[in-house]
């Protein structure tokens, strides 16, 4: 379970997860990874144009600056790729307003080539009253991440932000069985709606113990 988190944006879903299936006892292993760091300017800060070098070794162009999370998460996704080497490594992250503006604020985006773990976690959505709508890792809008100057751009344009973010993403990603959850909308709510609470929710957590459960 893996959470990027930039300043404005800490979903606490991955660690959730975890402490739930600890005091469960389920019997399987899981680890919540969280990506921190600062979010401020200064000297060393990057630029639009500016070429960051990621984990997995691809070179990536900053296009915004504001898309910061996604560099974090894309090196954190390579690393337990590489380190944990896990059996499923899935993400969750307040990632693109464009998840929003597509789904609404109740709704997560869900991503993954992986037929069999989608079926399963939407079914765990559906038992604990979460939505979750698997959307298209489509991959005729990789062409929009393609740069001139880098192995990839981190950010595809206006149209299918959320998409393009997914296929970001996965660029990142090894050869693991990977699922992203863009949870942008339920992450944080500026008012109630049936049992998430104004502010932070702990959307995700829920489903995610009703996946491991399932894992048993």
């Amino acid at each position: 379970m893996l959470d990027p988190t930039p300043a404005s944006a800490a979903p606490a879903a991955p660690p959730g997860i975890v402490f739930a299936a600890a005091r469960l006892k389920l019997p399987v292993e899981v680890h919540a990874l969280v990506g921190s760091t600062e979010n401020m300017t200064g000297a060393k800060a990057y630029r639009p144009g500016d070429i960051y070098k990621s984990l997995e070794g691809k070179t990536v162009e900053v296009i915004n600056t504001d898309a910061e999370g996604r560099l974090v998460l894309a090196d954190v996704l390579t690393w337990a790729a590489r380190k944990l080497k896990p059996d499923y490594m899935i993400d969750h992250a307040t990632l693109t307003g464009a998840c929003m503006v597509a789904l609404g604020p109740y709704r997560a985006a869900l991503y993954t080539d992986d037929d069999k773990l989608a079926s399963a976690y939407l079914d765990a959505a559906g038992a604990e009253g979460e939505s979750i709508w698997r959307m298209p890792l489509d991959t005729e809008l990789r062409s929009l991440l393609k740069s001139p100057i880098a192995d990839v751009k981190h950010i595809g344009g206006r149209y299918g932000g959320s998409i393009t973010a997914a296929l970001f993403l996965k660029e990142f990603t090894e050869e693991t069985t990977w699922m992203h959850l863009d949870i942008a909308g339920p992450a944080f709510l500026d008012r109630s709606h049936r049992r998430m609470p104004k502010g932070g929710t702990g959307f995700g957590v829920a489903t995610g113990v009703r996946f491991l459960e399932s894992l048993r």
